[in-house]
């Protein structure tokens, strides 16, 4: 007899606890069944019984928040930033960018469509925790090879959820970047020492840390040759400029104008990179060396040729 499946799901946050409620139709007659958690593949098993870990976000400010952990457990700190975009979650962590920050979503569920690797902007992540009000354990895309918690778990990124981010976010929009520390475990003891240990943290050699190391060249017989000075750069830039029919070459950030000057390119594309331009003292030397030579230049770094 042919059966007709429909799935209904809805979320109750009684207790931490995710319920779905399935519905089973079998010609005319229905049947109603309450369970813990299903599977997507329509296999049923148990989710009430899995011990969540606590952990802690506590500000410099001495503001702390408790939540459940994600990802890797431990402590870390970083400079706690929000992003607010409603999709892109796999860009963000992958973003060199974010080199020593922790990382907030405004959007108050990450996680819906997995892991996605060809979405990815660099080979690793490089934030420095991770924070979201909902982690989505359950994806649902064609193109998901795995959850978003196993991903931070393989990158040792250290998360927390279930915190109040829209009061995160105020909070950081008022006061500015500010540092803090993902716990996980047992609430430590807030006192001078410790907000004196996330106070003085300082993101340093971002740059020279996230930076291609050896120059990487994709000749693909097009007219225009670009040099694609790489300070943090997304893998988007490269792709976008060869759709515009450009060869890119990516060179390492410690790569001086005179090493440039000598390919002989079209025109140079000043990426995107983690941390204060003003710290990269050697860099804007050997930019403004290009300037003087009045060759064409763009970039999403505009404070390294001032």
């Amino acid at each position: 007899m042919k059966h007709i499946f429909f799935v209904k799901f809805r979320l109750l946050t009684q207790r931490r606890q995710s319920f779905i409620t399935i519905v089973i139709k079998e010609q005319r007659r229905s049947f109603k069944l309450t369970t813990f958690f299903a599977g997507l593949s329509g296999r049923l098993f148990f989710r009430g019984a899995k011990k969540m870990e606590k952990a802690y976000l506590i500000l410099a400010d001495g503001t702390f928040f408790e939540g459940t952990s994600i990802g890797a457990q431990g402590e870390t700190i970083g400079e706690t930033v929000f992003t607010t975009g409603m999709t892109g979650y796999i860009e963000t962590l992958t973003d060199p960018s974010y080199f020593g920050q922790i990382v907030t979503q405004t959007f108050p569920l990450i996680g819906n469509y997995g892991l996605i690797p060809t979405d990815f902007e660099s080979k690793k992540s490089w934030v420095s925790g991770y924070i979201v009000r909902e982690l989505c354990d359950q994806p649902s895309n064609f193109r998901c090879d795995a959850t978003l918690d196993s991903f931070l778990k393989a990158q040792n990124i250290i998360g927390i959820c279930g915190i109040d981010t829209r009061a995160l976010t105020k909070k950081l929009r008022e006061s500015g970047v500010m540092n803090g520390m993902i716990i996980s475990g047992e609430l430590p003891a807030v006192n001078e020492a410790l907000l004196k240990k996330i106070s003085s943290y300082k993101i340093e050699q971002a740059v020279e840390t996230v930076s291609t190391k050896e120059r990487e060249s994709q000749h693909s017989g097009k007219e225009k040759h670009i040099i694609l000075w790489d300070f943090g750069a997304k893998a988007n830039i490269q792709r976008e400029l060869e759709k515009r029919g450009c060869n890119v070459t990516v060179v390492p950030c410690d790569t001086t104008a005179d090493q440039i000057l000598a390919m002989n390119p079209d025109g140079i594309m000043l990426s995107n990179g983690p941390g204060d331009p003003a710290d990269n003292v050697g860099i804007i030397q050997e930019i403004r060396k290009i300037c003087d030579y009045n060759r064409e230049i763009a970039g999403s770094s505009p404070a390294m040729t001032n």
